[in-house]
């Protein structure tokens, strides 16, 4: 049985692998800094982007972005702050929210459909 850490961690390795599809460039995955964590972050042409990544089995609770609240939002943009002060390379960045829902299949694999917000927040 897979557990919601486990869970989440490949939810994370499959939106990555959509978002290199669609032609953003992996910077980094997991930037910790005492603000906070960026799950992705990506570069799409000239611009940073930060990715939220939001997992749903289903959505019942109101659905993956519901769930990132004021709070968490400004927590997001501390973090983002702070690697771009380090990648002083960057300049222009967006928020992105890609929503994923799941569906394990027979063979134990779980196939994901995404929603891509661009510019979220």
């Amino acid at each position: 049985m897979v557990n919601s850490r486990e869970r989440g961690q490949d939810a994370e390795l499959a939106c990555c692998k959509y978002l290199q599809q669609q032609g953003l460039t992996l910077l980094a995955r997991n930037y910790h800094s005492r603000r906070g964590e960026l799950d992705l972050v990506m570069q799409d042409h000239n611009t940073v982007v930060f990715v939220e990544v939001r997992y749903r089995a289903n959505d019942a609770y109101g659905g993956a972005l519901a769930s990132i609240t004021g709070s968490k939002q400004n927590k997001l943009r501390m973090t983002a702050e702070q690697f771009l002060q380090q990648e002083t390379r960057l300049k222009n960045g967006r928020f992105d929210v890609v929503a994923m829902t799941g569906k394990v299949q027979n063979n134990g694999s779980t196939h994901y459909s995404f929603e891509w917000i661009k510019n979220a927040f």
